[in-house]
């Protein structure tokens, strides 16, 4: 049965087109730098905002109907829900999904039952993979929103409750190896602290660890070889989190032993609620070899929270897929972690927001190739550190040189000269004429 009726397969249309329901910068198939767009932007779905979010916020219940014809609450709409995403992803031509393990049924007053409900609705989601190609991201488990998280999973001051967490990242991991995903992440929603008088910091982090630890055993232990996902956030739900950015999540993956089976999960939203560019945890993350997925989305900037937008903003997509591109693609995919605003409540509405942010990225796409080919910015780059290629500079880069030595350098020098121009308003004009010239 047709869910989604009136709205029909989306295709490439071009950016003459007029048309609402139609790409007008994805072609799938069009190669850039040797690869299909397909394969340069493997998309995702998330579960919980497409499939499930209805637009609840503080100030009011929910406007958007995703009962999908089935009464919520039940296994029926669950199933419901898995007809609807696979309805969804095959009209926008999406190749992954990601979920939460209470994304995919609702939870029981007892995890036994919540598991034999989430062995239930993997075999039908399993069912319409088979179907339809599509495939498994990753998967997580959801240990924030139920009250008995409130001072975190792995953080939490309760043994009681960590063996729970424990529990749920167990049958997550089940699961995701079940449906074939690529990775597992853990989100630390509420693994971080309000105030230090009532927090260990260090037993804390050090049990968020041991809990790691034991998912990374258990997981290769049931023959799950993909990568395990840290996604740093700063704030929001608690005050301080322990992941905050790329650079912190990093340094607590090789303080514990993690970075060989972790990678990260940059989103755009939490990288700028860090007070960072996009860009900027991307590179981060790249250059320490640990750039694992991304969800797609944005914030906005005159606002203090997560805001989870679709990505319309082209310069921003632009450094996104020049980073991407640099570090030779993602070994995970883009997961559209983004919501529709409020107001925008209907079926359809769905569609159009899917398709700003898969043409969003397609155009970010074609303008870092763009950039890249033309080479001027890759130039200056290294004429800038030239210094470094010959003399005195290359004997620092081979470590052979001395602090004496050094210093012995400076005080014949007497007095260098200014280091060269950084020409930022030129590199930016670059930029700017590449991608609107």
């Amino acid at each position: 049965m047709e869910i989604f009726k009136g709205i029909p397969e989306i295709k490439y249309e071009g950016s003459q087109s007029k048309k609402p329901l139609a790409f007008k910068y994805y072609n799938p198939d069009k190669v850039v730098m040797g690869k299909p767009m397909r394969e340069h932007l493997p998309f995702a779905m998330a579960w919980w905002h497409n499939i499930c979010a209805t637009g609840v916020d503080m100030f009011g219940p929910g406007v958007a109907d995703k009962s999908f014809g089935a009464v919520e609450g039940a296994m029926e709409h669950a199933k419901a829900k898995v007809d609807a995403g696979f309805e969804f992803m095959q009209k926008l031509g999406i190749g992954y999904f990601c979920f939460h393990d209470v994304d995919i049924v609702p939870e029981a007053d007892d995890i036994k039952e919540t598991n034999r409900r989430l062995d239930e609705i993997s075999d039908y989601i399993l069912e319409k993979m088979k179907q339809t190609g599509i495939k498994c991201l990753w998967g997580t488990a959801n240990m924030f929103s139920n009250p008995r998280f409130m001072n975190g999973a792995g953080s939490s001051n309760s043994a009681d409750v960590f063996c729970f967490a424990a529990a749920q990242v167990k049958k997550a991991l089940d699961i995701t190896k079940k449906l074939g995903g690529k990775a597992f992440l853990f989100w630390g929603g509420r693994e971080g602290y309000e105030t230090l008088l009532n927090t260990d910091v260090k037993f804390e982090q050090e049990n968020i660890a041991r809990l790691m630890k034991m998912a990374v055993t258990y997981g290769r232990s049931i023959g799950f070889t993909g990568d395990f996902y840290i996604e740093p956030k700063p704030k929001e739900p608690m005050k301080h989190q322990y992941d905050y950015d790329a650079a912190t999540s990093i340094g607590f993956l090789r303080q514990y032993g993690l970075d060989q089976d972790f990678k990260l999960n940059i989103e755009a939203n939490h990288a700028t609620l860090a007070g960072h560019t996009f860009q900027h945890d991307l590179r981060i993350s790249a250059m320490n070899g640990m750039l694992g997925s991304i969800d797609a989305n944005q914030g906005d900037y005159l606002l203090g929270w997560d805001t989870d937008e679709f990505p319309f903003n082209v310069y921003e997509t632009t450094m996104c897929m020049y980073e991407v591109l640099k570090a030779g693609g993602l070994t995970g995919g883009f997961n559209f972690d983004a919501k529709t605003r409020r107001p925008s409540y209907t079926h359809e509405d769905m569609f159009l927001a899917y398709i700003l942010g898969m043409d969003s990225l397609a155009q970010g796409l074609l303008y870092a190739a763009k950039i890249i080919e033309d080479g001027r910015v890759d130039k200056f780059l290294a004429e800038r550190y030239a210094s470094y290629n010959t003399g005195i500079g290359k004997k620092i880069i081979d470590g052979k040189a001395t602090l004496e030595e050094l210093a012995a350098y400076a005080d014949e020098l007497g007095k260098p000269e200014l280091p060269g121009s950084g020409r930022q308003e030129y590199l930016e004009s670059i930029v700017n004429s590449l991608m609107f010239g």
